[in-house]
């Protein structure tokens, strides 16, 4: 396969799923994937959000569906799931990027078990119920000679430093780095890759109040080589390379999207 060959990032016929893709990080992964062809599927909790979110993909190449969904209850990705089969009739890619964050820094001898199991729910098992959805799909269409599949999810920075006072957060998307390894070896033999996306600091409703932050922004910034904070749409090419051919032989890797800012 030609290098220069450009059909390598045809994700025409392809279908993806990209959950908490009615903003931020997700949303600029799914009106990427539309753009290149892809039919998308975005999950989110608030109709209206995802509402808006079809809108702003008016006239890309791809189809776009919408389903409200709690990813952290198995049947409400159950009924998603199958929303998503009736109108498309396959999945090809699972973009697990639904999650919240800290809500506050807290000393972890002062965090609550509400609070961490809360954390949990929503940034692992959510991870969980909707990879083990998709990925049940994939092997099923493999078993029967169709071998494709794609699960990326949304890791963070948080994963690799020392993140005091959100140690919850932390290990939340630790175990997902850990979660993707596992499911690049298990799901390989079936055509499925599995990889995790590491966003730095980007520009989102979740990371509005900090970045308003005077303080906050005079200490990071200067650690950012590129001297800016990531847009949602810095994570448009990564999420065409994954759902496409190009990156067939690609996986159990985390990607770091940042600006420089691990390496300087």
């Amino acid at each position: 396969m030609s290098v220069s060959d450009t059909s390598i990032f045809d994700l025409s016929n392809r279908t993806a799923i990209i959950t908490g893709g009615n903003g931020g990080i997700g949303l600029g992964i799914a009106q990427a994937l539309a753009a290149a062809g892809c039919n998308v599927s975005i999950w989110g909790r608030n109709a209206d959000k995802n509402a808006s979110a079809a809108v702003s993909m008016a006239g890309a190449k791809g189809e776009v569906h919408t389903q409200v969904c709690d990813v952290t209850s198995v049947a409400s990705v159950k009924a998603a799931m199958d929303a998503t089969l009736q109108t498309f009739g396959r999945v090809d890619g699972c973009f697990a990027n639904a999650g919240i964050g800290g809500g506050g820094r807290h000393a972890f001898i002062d965090r609550t078990e509400e609070q961490w199991r809360s954390m949990f729910a929503t940034n692992l098992d959510g991870v969980f119920h909707v990879f083990q959805a998709a990925a049940r799909h994939m092997t099923e269409r493999a078993s029967n000679g169709d071998a494709f599949g794609r699960l990326v999810a949304t890791s963070s920075l948080a994963s690799l430093f020392g993140t005091a006072r959100n140690e919850h957060y932390a290990a939340t998307k630790a175990a997902i780095n850990a979660l993707v390894r596992a499911l690049a070896v298990e799901l390989a033999r079936q055509g499925v890759t599995a990889n995790a996306i590491l966003p730095g600091w980007i520009k989102s409703d979740m990371t509005a109040g900090i970045m308003a932050n005077e303080k906050f922004v005079g200490n990071v910034m200067p650690r950012i080589p590129m001297r800016r904070f990531g847009e949602p749409s810095d994570f448009g090419g990564i999420a065409v390379y994954l759902m496409s051919k190009a990156s067939s032989y690609h996986t159990a890797d985390c990607f770091v999207i940042d600006g420089g800012y691990t390496a300087f």
